[in-house]
């Protein structure tokens, strides 16, 4: 097949413009193609007045050869026309009949998860632990956070089974590199699991927190069908490693809470950002962790209408829109950089805590993306060398600081300290809320968040906000709502691998994902798993041959 790209459309195009299009930027007659199916659909804001649909087209014609030499001399369909990529997904090894061990991924987050499902497609049977609960359950424990004030530290918005992007968004898409099409597994078996269709092909995908519950169950069902483990309310705390008389160190196992211990050669570690216990055993059984950058601010809340026209003008609330996102990034005179992370459009502030006395927001959103607010996170970036040097985890330190004044400030009980934009600007405290009405639960005390963050990103916030404003009309309104605060926007450290996706200093120690330091989001943390897993099955498949 071949894919015709910048195939553009007004917003309101009728039924059977694509076709008519993709023939006439052919120079073909209808006749001529077949099999036309969108491949992609994204949109061009640019202009506010004249919003454009943007397709990219899969074909079929008779003989391609000699369309591609045709194009090969007009300038535009040189640029366009490409033949379409293969994007089937094929296992990379395969496990042997008689296997010695198992390997254990430890964590079930979407890097566990589909690292998991490619082991267990390859036949290797992995063992999956959680600290946490299935997915119904700690639902219910996290709502539970959200409505009656009690938090459980191992069922929450961080721990158990669908990881941290359970309760978010449910973005799709990631900037980063994916030559190997892995991209394109991840989204495939979302769809097999019961996602929309339509994250196969439209530019930014989301399926939202209920959604996803479902799509955890289902992919948990296919792992064990394949001869997956999955082993619930089980923490690792501690690593088995075996230094030889070759000087290497190579992992022998890991131990459990209840006194287990589990023997295995392999270990992927898709522990999520914030098992900050689990940090600490790694750095205790020696492996190498560096500290690396993360950012530190609020959730901003807004009327979803305002960001609409703001983007969108006239077209605000086309159905092909949907609710409007937005990205903001503000470089400050004292050096510090401010941009808007994990933007929920239609979404709520969710209470994020996963320790006692501690207090985290983050966002999230339905499919539907109905609420009546937009929400994102306004950070500031901060780094080891200034912020935080020293010890590999001292970040976390900051972090526990930081969540420990925004629980006190909220009223020591999860309410979260929240403040007008119009106050924070002017420098006083918040005695009271207007218009826009807070989304977090299980509820907000107004309050100056200025006690809650340090002074640097105090005063970039300020210089950011107005600026932000003059971006998106009305951003910058007074009566808007910061909530405080969110500390967790990626981990604060890496467990550096090497180009084998193994700990630099461990063998058979495979970092992975979010809380290792290598994905941010649900697509690319999927995308590391299913690498990080081949990897795992091409050392395995090698060992076995070998023996």
């Amino acid at each position: 097949m071949l894919r015709l790209t910048e195939l553009k459309l007004p917003l309101d195009h009728p039924e059977g413009a694509v076709e008519r299009a993709l023939c006439q930027a052919l120079g073909v007659k209808p006749s001529a193609v077949r099999d036309i199916t969108v491949a992609r659909r994204a949109w061009d804001a640019r202009k506010r007045s004249a919003i454009l649909v943007v397709y990219s087209v899969d074909f079929s014609v008779d003989d391609e050869a000699a369309l591609l030499r045709r194009a090969a001399g007009d300038k535009v369909l040189a640029r366009t026309l490409i033949r379409t990529p293969d994007t089937s997904y094929r296992p990379v090894a395969l496990a042997p009949a008689l296997l010695p061990q198992r390997p254990v991924v430890i964590g079930t987050g979407p890097c566990g998860i589909f690292a998991a499902l490619i082991l267990a497609e390859m036949g290797f049977r992995p063992i999956i632990l959680d600290r946490g609960k299935v997915v119904r359950e700690r639902t219910k424990d996290t709502w539970a956070l959200w409505r009656r004030n009690q938090l459980t530290p191992e069922s929450n918005v961080q721990f158990g089974e669908g990881g941290a992007g359970t309760f978010s968004d449910g973005k799709l898409w990631s900037g980063i590199k994916d030559p190997q099409h892995l991209g394109r597994k991840v989204l495939t078996e979302f769809v097999q699991a019961g996602a929309p269709e339509e994250i196969l092909y439209v530019a930014k995908p989301h399926i939202g927190t209920f959604r996803l519950v479902t799509m955890v169950e289902s992919l948990r069902a296919k792992i064990e069908a394949l001869g997956g483990e999955y082993r619930f309310g089980t923490k690792v705390t501690d690593f088995l490693v075996e230094t030889g008389r070759d000087g290497q160190r190579r992992m022998r196992g890991v131990v459990t809470e209840a006194g287990e211990t589990i023997e295995t050669q392999h270990v992927v570690l898709a522990i999520g950002h914030s098992a900050r216990d689990t940090f600490f055993q790694l750095q205790a059984a020696g492996v190498f962790i560096e500290a690396k950058p993360f950012s530190i601010g609020v959730r901003i809340e807004h009327p979803q209408s305002i960001i609409d026209r703001a983007r969108f003008g006239n077209f605000a609330g086309n159905p092909i829109l949907g609710a409007a996102d937005y990205k903001l990034v503000h470089h400050c005179r004292n050096g510090r950089s401010v941009y808007s992370f994990c933007m929920c459009p239609g979404g709520t502030v969710v209470a994020a805590a996963s320790e006692p006395g501690r207090l985290v927001t983050n966002g999230m959103s339905q499919y539907s993306r109905a609420e009546r607010n937009a929400n994102a996170g306004i950070v500031v970036g901060i780094t080891p060398e200034v912020d935080y040097p020293g010890d590999p985890l001292a970040g976390i330190a900051l972090q526990r600081h930081w969540e420990e004044r925004a629980f006190v400030a909220g009223g020591s009980n999860y309410c979260a300290p929240a403040q007008l934009v119009g106050d924070f600007l002017a420098g006083r405290a918040s005695t009271s809320l207007g218009s826009v009405i807070p989304s977090y639960r299980p509820g907000v005390t107004p309050t100056d968040l200025a006690a809650c963050l340090p002074d640097f990103a105090v005063a970039a916030m300020r210089e950011a906000l107005p600026e932000f404003g003059k971006q998106i009309r009305g951003f910058d309104m007074a009566e808007a709502v910061m909530t405080g605060v969110e500390t967790r926007t990626s981990s604060p450290i890496r467990i550096r691998r090497d180009a084998s996706f193994r700990s630099v200093n461990t063998l058979g120690l495979y970092p992975a994902g979010e809380g290792a330091g290598y994905a941010g989001g649900i697509f690319s943390a999927g995308v590391d798993g299913i690498r990080v897993a081949e990897a795992v099955g091409r050392d395995m498949a090698g060992l076995a041959a070998a023996a």
